[in-house]
């Protein structure tokens, strides 16, 4: 589709004091090499979103604090801002709007510093969300619903990112010689735009002639789509044109190509990225980093450094960013962490000792970890056909819609199993590479889709589908009648002699001949008397497919309980009875297996601690997990190593598996199998 509506309009001319460089373009002089975004491993981010009370930018930015800064945590890049959401530009621009007021050019004391010390400097820019851009061009705002203009958003159909965004990179690039941006307020941020133009170009394209208000509308998934398009349009707009100017200037849409936008990369982005939630940041970072982990992009998550539960802003202690940079690290990613800067862009001293300690934390387990390629054991369907059907927003998930898929991956994760994120553009070639997928209470399945699971499972795959509404999807398969529809009930979940409530949806399941019952649905607390089936499994071809009638990932998230976490954990071994790895001794380890060259790699990561407790803003002490008795399926090894750190471990191997013994884990441990190498 190609019906995005550019004008082509003279520049902007800002009001800056002063010009970014002399002359048209700047050259630089030689420095040392720097690393690209996509060979980068550890990043620091500082933002501070300019606004009109920003009356003296640059007033404290010193060499000698940033050098301070660098040498204290070796970073391979940081980030810093240079246009927030407000609209406003933290250094001199010549072609957008800039603060009030500088004091000197910041911007050019960090290019020049991190120039010096072969440190890559990208800029925090914000895309889509600029209210200065309406504000002074109410053209380029999107229009909302009511026909009214957006007082934030701009339009990715109008002329803002030809006359303001991209020149502005390209000033960045020329008078600057920064490496890149990190583009915010991007996917996350774009809603559906009910400009005119935009209405009859949707209507010539698709011969949709209303005009969808709401989900319930005719043609409010086929509108959705067309403004999905169009962003698309806009963003790869500017990269291809900013990277036709600067081959060399890389670029990330944050949240493009993630969670938010869960589908196969199609425009050339230099690597993606994301800052994962301030609080209950560890299950955020376990969810967001298995979703890009096979986008095939060098990845990287960002943790913010703080949390502001009560509207405070209180920064975390070391332990607690180490363990969030844990479990990114585990899945092969880079790590960076958010540091506001003050209103005059300096940033905060007295936080660099925090930040050189968990870089330190990272670095010693770089090698072992970073572009580490995740082994497939069970994969947990995230469905972007079915996301796209039913998400409030174009793209960003602030409606709920990842809830039951993230309570089933924190279920599975803390029954120690090795869970991949996939999606159906994942799936499309070694399907079966995946001994088990789960498809987690999805409401609708592109029928292409559905097909290719089934015949999955009919040549060998085993498939466990969760929830009475996605279960309803594949009732011949799975040989049962569902009766009445679904309805919230309370209930008592019953398994290993144990019951615990869950108010639920629920539906009753009569099975056929070729169904076998797993768990029952009790009244409440109650361990005899009349019983539903929880769950059934049903031969199909050489495989498998079972379902959960009970909504079991939302519960989860929501209502944890051992009941709900073991009986998940029983019904996967029963489809699954022979995983690559198998822990035990705690449920507060965090298990990741993959490969990094020849080497096997165990991450075990401890998920201890209060990160999940809403009333806990910091908190310093993540109590040790041990001991732990690990199995691996693997070929004899040569070695078995503890990283970091290198300690031998002592291993029994027998019957093609390892067995092994970790004392202890205090953050993040890593066990390094070795290969035997081959006689030549």
């Amino acid at each position: 589709m190609c019906l995005v509506l550019v004008l082509l309009l003279p520049a902007l001319v800002g009001a800056g004091e002063e010009s970014p460089a002399e002359g048209v373009g700047y050259e630089p002089p030689t420095y040392p090499p720097r690393l690209k975004r996509s060979e980068s491993f550890l990043g620091i981010h500082f933002d501070f979103h300019a606004g009109p009370d920003c009356q003296e930018v640059g007033k404290r930015t010193t060499r000698e604090s940033i050098e301070r800064l660098l040498d204290a945590v070796r970073p391979d890049y940081v980030q810093i801002d240079c246009k927030g959401h407000s609209g406003f530009s933290s250094y001199r621009t010549r072609v957008g709007t800039p603060a009030p007021g500088f004091v000197g050019d910041p911007l050019r004391i960090w290019r020049d510093v991190t120039a010096e010390k072969g440190v890559g400097l990208f800029m925090h820019y914000s895309g889509v969300w600029d209210g200065q851009a309406v504000a002074q061009h109410p053209e380029w705002a999107r229009v909302n619903d009511k026909g009214e203009r957006d007082g934030r958003l701009t339009s990715v159909f109008g002329p803002y990112v030809d006359q303001l965004l991209i020149p502005q990179m390209k000033e960045l690039a020329d008078a600057y010689d920064v490496d890149g941006v990190w583009v915010d307020g991007e996917c996350w941020a774009v809603d559906r735009d009910y400009a005119e133009p935009v209405l009859k170009a949707f209507h010539e394209q698709t011969g949709i002639q209303s005009v969808p208000r709401t989900r319930a509308d005719p043609g409010w998934y086929e509108f959705s789509e067309f403004c999905r398009e169009g962003f698309r349009h806009y963003l790869r707009r500017y990269v291809d044109e900013v990277h036709r100017h600067d081959s060399g200037f890389e670029i990330a849409s944050n949240w493009a190509f993630s969670s938010m936008m869960p589908e196969k990369v199609t425009i050339d982005v230099d690597f993606i990225s994301g800052d994962y939630t301030p609080t209950n940041s560890l299950n955020s970072a376990r969810v967001e980093g298995r979703c890009m982990a096979l986008q095939g992009k060098p990845w990287d998550l960002m943790a913010w450094s703080f949390s502001h539960l009560d509207g405070l802003f209180s920064t975390k202690t070391p332990q607690q960013l180490e363990q969030e940079a844990a479990v990114v690290m585990a899945l092969g990613g880079g790590f960076q962490a958010y540091f506001p800067q003050r209103r005059d862009g300096s940033v905060r001293e007295w936080q660099f000792p925090i930040m050189a300690e968990v870089a330190r934390f990272c670095r010693e387990r770089q090698p072992f970890c970073h572009r580490a390629a995740p082994i497939p054991q069970i994969g947990l369907i995230y469905s972007t056909g079915a996301f796209y059907r039913t998400s409030q927003m174009l793209f960003a998930t602030w409606g709920g819609e990842l809830v039951p898929l993230q309570g089933l991956l924190q279920s599975l994760l803390d029954s120690q199993h090795v869970v991949d994120v996939v999606s159906e553009h994942h799936l499309t070639e070694g399907i079966n590479r995946y001994p088990l997928l789960i498809y987690p209470e999805w409401e609708t399945i592109e029928p292409a889709f559905k097909q290719t699971l089934v015949d999955y499972v009919r040549q060998g795959g085993s498939l466990l589908v969760v929830g009475p509404r996605a279960a309803a999807l594949f009732q011949e398969e799975l040989d049962v009648n569902l009766e009445g529809a679904p309805a919230v009930q309370v209930s008592g979940l019953e398994f290993g002699g144990h019951v615990a409530g869950i108010q639920s949806l629920f539906q009753k399941a009569t099975l056929g001949s070729r169904a076998k019952p797993f768990g029952n649905v009790r009244r409440e607390n109650e361990a005899d008397g009349p019983a539903e089936v929880a769950a059934s499994i049903t031969r199909l071809g050489e495989g498998s497919i079972a379902a959960i009638y009970l909504s079991l990932g939302e519960r989860y998230a929501n209502s944890t309980t051992t009941v709900s976490r073991d009986f998940l954990h029983a019904l996967v071994r029963e489809m699954f009875p022979a995983p690559m790895v198998e822990v035990e001794g705690s449920h507060h380890i965090d298990v990741t297996a993959t490969r990094l060259g020849e080497r096997l790699l165990i991450n075990l990561v401890n998920t201890a601690g209060p990160h999940g407790n809403a009333k806990v803003n910091v908190h310093d002490d993540i109590p040790p997990v041990g001991p732990l008795n690990v199995s691996i399926r693997c070929p004899r090894p040569a070695s078995v190593l503890l990283q970091p750190g290198g300690r031998t471990l002592a291993y029994e191997y027998r019957d093609d598996r390892l067995q092994v013994t970790v004392p202890r884990v205090a953050i993040h441990d890593i066990i390094e199998i070795q290969p035997t190498v081959p006689p030549q």
